[in-house]
């Protein structure tokens, strides 16, 4: 269980990097379906655009939980 908690921000990072490359390039990545997503923070004023595939997210938190868990 301690492996999958670690892995979850990994799996964020690795999602995060890879959809920056493709997205930013124009591209939806097939079956990782990457979407742009409109991110506001109204109390700071704050706008942005990120790349995000939830798909990308899974497979990205898999591979990191079994790595971890084959740490242990």
């Amino acid at each position: 269980m301690g492996a999958l908690l670690k892995a979850i921000p990994l799996g964020g990072l690795l999602t995060w990097l890879v959809c920056l490359f493709i997205g930013s390039a124009g591209s939806r990545g097939g079956f990782l379906s990457i979407r742009r997503m409109d991110v506001d923070i109204a109390m700071l004023g704050l706008s942005t655009d990120i790349y995000w595939s939830w798909t990308m997210f899974a497979i990205g938190t898999g591979l990191s939980w079994a790595i971890l868990y084959m740490m242990e």
